[in-house]
């Protein structure tokens, strides 16, 4: 009975979970997505794991998604074990792999390191674009074609008598609509957004003769919940959606296995979408789940250290003993001592304390509760092992280095590979595409986008230069455009006037990127703080309106930058215009488009 209880994760100790978990390693997970130990390694560190159990949970969950790997669970993390672990700090043992992995991390360039993260863990959502514009044809260019555009309501302006900086005055028509509960009338300035609910209701009073199978709309919301949170657990904060993915879990398996080549692994307790990667420059970093500070490549590799110690540690763990282990088996990667931190004294950068790794494996529930003080080393740490043997999803057992490893997660068949940039992207454009892929693009240029459409609820607009899945619903992204907050406004202004000032006319070639001056990104950048109602650091520090406006549009595939020119404009951008005037007044401001084109054919 005791055994039939654990392998169901029921056992009962006093550090229980609600749910009835007990946090640790072994049979209660049926199918764990990584077996980062060997069940020898797991006895050294105290794990009560039966050998079967180790057996089993490789057996279902066989080879990581993007790469290929060994079938013994001891390679799988890039080393053999015939030497024996190696001892560190009362017994916490680093998995090999993963202390390879961490190292590479810290040996990275910022947007490597972003990429190696996708590579290796493939926690990141899924990204699209909303506002959904009018049906066009599928041969016309974004820079000519329909557009989504929402018309912002101008805000009146004021001038101050100490001519400074003149400051938007609300008017009644500009305010938002509450709709979080709050009193009525004029909003706060840093009143949170409310966010959309994660299940959202079915329509109940459809017309005839459109019918929803409830299965098939279930089915749905799985999917996209998947997608947008590749690990989901019975008791975090997307629990209303496990039931729907452990009762649909077959079908899901084989949707996600034949469309996209991933694995689906769902457990009693935990569901995990093994993601690949998405090569080189995809723009995908880990941040801070409070504050949203990026990732740096110190972070990332204290993240990995502490992982590969965690695999195989107690389900209760002091944070003192952690740090001395993380120390002991990378000095280099490993934070600060704790009593120089708790004296105040300052540590170099890559030695600060791991709040950034520790608040990233709490978001995931591989660590409990963590310290309000990080010189609190008393502080007990509830880890639980099943999740943070699940996090790995590309093991580096057969990368040479950090490049290889990110080429060979997102390696795939044509048809694979340009799915996988269908679900998880904002746009894929043809030109950007090696030859087979965009070959297999260009013959099934409806029939791929349809079949993703279908499967995850999204709709497929369809222009020269590429394919875009949008998400008129804004709930399958990370980041939406137009979006609630003040960054996503002036954004939207800038990309809209952007577009306004260097779009192709009729007559001009469409065929690509449009480069854009830099004495244009800040003049238009200097109207909108002039015109519209900024926070304080933001008109206070233009530079960091100007970077965080463009890292905005560069993480939604909108502009790119280039090493002669600073950052060209792509196609897709144009959706975001309003309506297009083919025809416009030349203008006089320092700015405008020239009435007629330089001879010498270059842009002004």
């Amino acid at each position: 009975m005791e055994q039939q209880e654990y392998a169901v994760g029921a056992t009962r100790v006093a550090a229980g979970r609600p749910d009835g978990r007990t946090g640790g390693a072994g049979r209660g997970t049926a199918a764990a997505v990584l077996a980062v130990r060997g069940p020898e390694a797991a006895v050294t560190a105290g794990a009560a794991a039966e050998p079967d159990a180790a057996a089993d949970t490789e057996s279902a969950a066989g080879p990581a998604a993007g790469a290929t790997g060994p079938a013994d669970p001891a390679d799988a993390v890039g080393g053999s074990r015939a030497d024996g672990p190696q001892e560190v700090a009362q017994g916490l043992s680093p998995d090999p792999g993963l202390l390879r992995l961490a190292h590479w991390f810290a040996a990275a360039t910022p947007a490597d390191a972003d990429d190696l993260c996708a590579a290796s863990f493939g926690l990141y959502p899924a990204r699209h674009l909303g506002a959904a514009a009018e049906p066009g044809d599928p041969a016309v260019s974004w820079w000519h074609g329909p557009t989504a555009h929402a018309a912002s309501a101008p805000r009146a302006r004021e001038a101050r008598a100490d001519g400074g900086l003149r400051r938007a005055r609300r008017d009644a028509a500009a305010l938002p609509v509450v709709r979080s509960g709050a009193k009525p009338g004029r909003p706060g300035r840093h009143r949170r957004p409310e966010r959309s609910r994660a299940l959202p209701e079915l329509p109940c009073d459809l017309p005839d003769p459109v019918v929803v199978e409830l299965p098939d709309a279930e089915r749905r919301i799985a999917a996209r919940l998947l997608l947008a949170h590749p690990l989901v657990t019975a008791s975090g904060p997307h629990a209303d959606g496990f039931p729907l993915i452990r009762r649909h879990r077959d079908w899901l398996t084989e949707r996600f296995d034949t469309l996209l080549g991933y694995r689906l692994v769902v457990g009693p307790w935990h569901a995990r979408l093994c993601k690949a990667g998405l090569g080189p420059g995809a723009a995908r970093r880990l941040e801070h789940p409070v504050t949203g500070a990026p990732f740096t490549p110190a972070d990332y590799a204290q993240l990995t250290l502490a992982l590969a110690l965690l695999v195989d540690a107690p389900e209760q763990l002091p944070y003192g003993q952690l740090l001395d282990a993380m120390r002991a088996a990378a000095p280099e990667l490993a934070p600060g001592c704790a009593a120089e931190l708790a004296a105040g004294a300052a540590t170099p950068p890559d030695r600060a304390a791991p709040g950034m790794a520790l608040a990233a494996l709490a978001e995931w529930q591989v660590l409990g509760d963590l310290p309000a003080d990080p010189a609190d080393t008393a502080f007990v740490l509830t880890v639980d092992r099943e999740l943070a043997r699940a996090v790995p999803a590309g093991p580096p057992a057969l990368a040479d280095d950090a490049a290889d490893l990110i080429r060979r997660a997102a390696e795939a068949e044509p048809a694979t590979a340009v799915r996988r940039l269908l679900a998880e992207t904002p746009v894929v454009l043809a030109a950007d595409l090696p030859e087979d892929r965009r070959a297999w693009l260009h013959e099934h240029r409806l029939s791929g986008p349809a079949a993703l459409a279908e499967f995850l609820g999204l709709e497929a607009e369809l222009r020269a230069e590429g394919v875009a899945l949008l998400d008129p619903a804004a709930e399958l992204t990370d980041l939406a455009l137009p979006g609630t907050g003040t960054l996503a406004q002036a954004t939207l202004l800038l990309v809209e006037r952007l577009v306004e000032e260097v779009r192709p006319l009729p007559g001009e070639a469409a065929d690509g990127d449009v480069p854009i001056a830099d004495a244009l990104i800040d003049g238009l950048l200097g109207d909108i703080a002039d015109d519209h109602d900024l926070p304080a650091r933001y008109l206070a520090d233009r530079t960091a309106l100007r970077r965080d406006a463009l890292d905005l549009l560069h993480r939604l595939g909108l502009i790119t930058p280039t090493p002669r020119t600073t950052w060209l404009l792509r196609p897709p951008a144009a959706r975001y215009a309003p309506a297009p005037d083919l025809h416009p007044t030349p203008g006089t401001g320092r700015h405008s488009r020239p009435a007629t084109p330089p001879r010498d054919g270059t842009r002004a």
